[in-house]
């Protein structure tokens, strides 16, 4: 028996009442697109445009758009671009949208559907009629129908429709947004339309999925957080602490985040147009020919913590994950204190040794502040000595060197200089040498961590003399202190400390005078 993809996904944002023809424009749209497009969705894409254009206030008289922005994660191949194509002509024919804006980070991606926009338009006679000039430039692509009424195609830039007032901006494959800059211009476009909407749709995203990931941490939030991610990252900056200042509804084909990608049932999940207008023979292929992390992010709509250009030689730190990783029981303990960029969040790692010579790192505390520091040392130094390292110059957490040195049983290292690339370079040695055995380094093995594993997938680097370099918190694409503690941590516990020199008269000879 054939397996069915599942109508319903697995999450998304409940409807506020009963969603019927006079509460929702997704019959109208589904309407249009049987009867004048000629076209049959599929029990998904149905059930899709009946949820997601709920509205609000009276469609015979003064209505609007529940949400402000709809972000829709669905599988690869399941019809996101047919979804987008039939929404875009429902808000030009029927709407009388004045605008519409098409963008992707790839612009081919933008043009390719705009372009089966115009063709499926010149096609229709009832909709040709209305067509007033195509413009097929490159770069500046644009559908006009008569009544000033236009589609255009942007690329995905910090200029991308500044100036602009639009109806409906289509913000395809939102995945493959590593910046705020697209995000930033275009979003504004649709605040001076009543009725307005951006629609946004992909498949799941990596680490470096900063948009998409954003908006997605909101709308779980309001959810309740089902995934439980806003737990697992609580205290990033993306963390939706203004979830209610936007309207998002969020509607995730995706399987569960511990399915097993074999999983026929999870496949359903990600994958609703399965048994209808894709095989289970077809995905079945793409599993045996795809790394597993794309299987699950292209197909089964999960996210990865991957990054495509991690600080660590591939592999590396997903080698180094132990579940089972402890501390041996005598072994010594050192920290790692650092505080993020814009010093809204700070981060406490612990290193030491295990029973088999490699190390175990764990970030132990991260939370919102600084203040918090100092009780959170006083507790642990009670009765103890604590050595805990940090930089001790030109960052954030500089200024709290002397603070938390001057905590009873605290020792503050401070890390500079030439010792910052040094701290650096041994812990990209610790984590590579999980991959690359050649190197001289003690390995480090790490839990799963949500946070440490995101700043280790994203962090970027700034470069030192004679090769070295450290982390950059500036141009990392999120919050790396959890990185950065760790850094500290494991390079005070791999710290060859230096022996003082001994005095020639230290063993009691005498002084001999000539």
């Amino acid at each position: 028996m054939s397996c069915k993809g599942c109508e319903v996904p697995r999450i998304y944002t409940p409807p506020l009442r009963e969603l019927t023809p006079e509460t929702t424009l997704g019959y109208d749209v589904i309407d249009f697109a049987t009867n004048v497009l000629g076209m049959s969705l599929n029990p998904w894409q149905r059930w899709l445009f009946i949820h997601a254009l709920e509205i609000e206030g009276d469609l015979d008289d003064v209505w609007w758009f529940r949400y402000a922005v709809v972000v829709v994660l669905v599988g690869r191949q399941q019809g996101k671009t047919l979804m987008s194509v039939v929404l875009a002509l429902f808000f030009m024919y029927i709407l009388c949208a004045a605008l519409i804006l098409g963008t992707a980070q790839d612009l081919e991606q933008a043009e390719d559907t705009w372009a089966e926009c115009v063709e499926m338009a010149q096609e229709n006679e009832e909709l040709a009629e209305e067509i007033k000039h195509v413009w097929f430039t490159n770069g500046a692509k644009r559908l006009s129908l008569y009544g000033g009424r236009d589609y255009r195609v942007k690329a995905s830039t910090r200029k991308a429709g500044r100036g602009k007032s639009a109806d409906l901006v289509i913000l395809d494959e939102l995945r493959e947004q590593r910046n705020f800059e697209a995000w930033d211009a275009l979003s504004p476009t649709t605040l001076a339309r009543e009725r307005s909407l951006i629609w946004c749709i992909s498949n799941a995203g990596d680490a470096s999925s900063v948009v998409l990931r954003h908006l997605r941490m909101k709308a779980h939030a309001a959810l309740g957080d089902p995934d439980h991610i806003v737990e697992a990252l609580e205290g990033k900056a993306d963390a939706p602490d203004d979830a209610g200042e936007i309207s998002i509804g969020i509607f995730e084909w995706s399987a569960p985040p511990d399915a097993d990608i074999r999983d026929r049932d999870a496949w359903a999940q990600a994958m609703p147009s399965l048994g209808y207008t894709v095989t289970e023979r077809a995905v079945a292929g793409a599993l045996a020919k795809t790394t597993v992390d794309g299987f699950k992010t292209e197909y089964l709509c999960q996210w990865v913590t991957s990054a495509i250009n991690p600080p660590f030689p591939h592999g590396s730190w997903d080698a180094g994950r132990d579940e089972d990783s402890v501390i041996a029981p005598d072994a010594q303990v050192t920290f790692g204190v650092d505080v993020s960029a814009d010093r809204r969040r700070a981060a406490i790692c612990a290193c030491g040794m295990r029973s088999d010579r490699s190390y175990h790192v764990e970030l132990i505390a991260y939370q919102t502040g600084q203040e918090w520091l100092v009780g959170w040392f006083r507790d642990v130094a009670a009765g103890q000595k604590v050595r805990v390292a940090l930089q001790g110059r030109g960052a954030p957490v500089s200024a709290l060197a002397d603070v938390l040195d001057a905590i009873d049983g605290v020792e503050v290292i401070r890390c500079e200089g030439k010792e910052l690339a040094a701290y650096c370079g041994r812990t990209w040695d610790g984590v590579a040498s999980n991959t690359e055995k050649d190197l001289n380094a003690p390995a480090i093995h790490h839990r799963t961590q949500a946070a440490l594993d995101l700043a280790a997938a994203l962090a970027t680097t700034r470069p030192m003399g004679d090769g070295g370099y450290v982390w950059d918190r500036h141009k990392s694409s999120e919050d790396i202190s959890p990185l950065v503690a760790m850094t500290m941590a494991y390079g005070l516990a791999t710290r060859v400390e230096e022996k003082p020199k001994e005095s020639a008269y230290s063993h009691g000879r005498e002084l001999m005078v000539l």
